[in-house]
């Protein structure tokens, strides 16, 4: 849904991001969503979920970067 879709903006390895995360509608025995679709600086940054206690994705990305995406949400849904 539109109303879950959320802003972000952080810095990382000096360059600053700006961008949304849309959560799936999907969730887990805690109800959080399973996934996130990200987009960072007008480009889809790929699909986040949190796997055997640490941050994945579906695409190649910096594992820093993936982390540092990966707290935001975390500060979104207090977790």
């Amino acid at each position: 849904m539109e109303k879950d879709i959320f802003d972000i903006e952080f810095d990382f390895d000096n360059k600053h991001y700006k961008g949304w995360i849309n959560p799936s509608d999907k969730t887990n025995e805690q109800g959080t969503p399973v996934s996130y679709h990200v987009v960072l600086n007008e480009v889809s940054f790929g699909y986040l979920s949190f796997q055997n206690c640490k941050w994945s994705i579906n695409e190649e990305r910096p594992a820093g970067l993936v982390a540092s995406v990966g707290k935001e949400i975390e500060k979104h849904f207090r977790l």
